[in-house]
């Protein structure tokens, strides 16, 4: 009798008793990193097995309690699969001060992430708030977070299971816009618009890049122009 397998849906609840920020989304991104390969039903859907639940176990565990970067964790879990011994985790670090790359979290700052769509606020340090904290900070429900995240529209800084600023300032544009009658799919919609104008400036800066020139400034310029045009033509498409 072949083992049983359960579905995603599954896994996440029994995940939550010792991970309440995980979500279906996060599982998500793990198996695209490479890091589980989940088997797939001929319906399409994804199942997982009790070792695949043991591995996501692992990969949460030394990602809340012992900080390790996704390198690591791929590192560890290929000796695993060879059958090798991976260094036990360090424990971890006592509580200290937020470190200087980042600032704490108010709802007055979620408020603030949504800035009108022409500007570019200056560089701000980054912030890294759980899924839990965004939640609270944007005010936004747990269905409502779940669909951005299953349209990519609200993902974790790459590598880490925490949150940055675009995230928030999404989730709370998000919340803003919901009495207006637009939900994620609008978003998305934005999302798809922002990529094209992000291959307008590919596109611009290339030649610099090729060239060897710095390209950061001439990054941030293009965007700052195609922001300040795409602002007029949506006031003059409105009228």
């Amino acid at each position: 009798m072949p083992p049983a397998t359960r579905s995603i849906g599954q896994v996440l609840k029994i995940l939550k008793e010792d991970f309440e920020d995980v979500s279906i989304s996060k599982i998500r991104f793990l198996e695209g990193e490479g890091l589980i390969t989940p088997e797939r039903a001929p319906s399409g859907y994804r199942r997982y097995s009790a070792a695949d639940v043991d591995r996501l176990r692992y990969i949460l565990d030394v990602q809340k309690n012992h900080y390790l970067p996704l390198k690591v964790i791929r590192e560890n879990l290929a000796a695993m699969d060879a059958g090798e011994t991976t260094p036990a985790p360090q424990a971890p670090a006592p509580a200290v001060a937020p470190p200087d790359d980042t600032v704490p979290v108010t709802p007055d700052l979620a408020e603030a992430a949504a800035l009108p769509p022409h500007r570019i606020p200056p560089a701000k340090r980054p912030i890294h708030i759980t899924r839990k904290e965004l939640l609270r900070l944007s005010g936004l429900s747990e269905p409502d977070l779940a669909e951005l995240e299953r349209l990519a529209l609200v993902v974790p800084r790459r590598g880490t299971v925490y949150f940055g600023r675009d995230a928030l300032t999404v989730a709370v544009v998000a919340r803003k816009l919901g009495p207006y009658g637009m939900d994620a799919r609008h978003l998305r919609a934005i999302k798809q618009a922002a990529e094209r104008e992000a291959s307008l400036i590919d596109q611009a800066v290339a030649p610099l890049a090729r060239r060897g020139a710095p390209s950061r400034k001439a990054v941030a310029e293009v965007m700052q122009l195609i922001l300040h045009a795409h602002a007029a033509l949506l006031r003059n498409s409105i009228g």
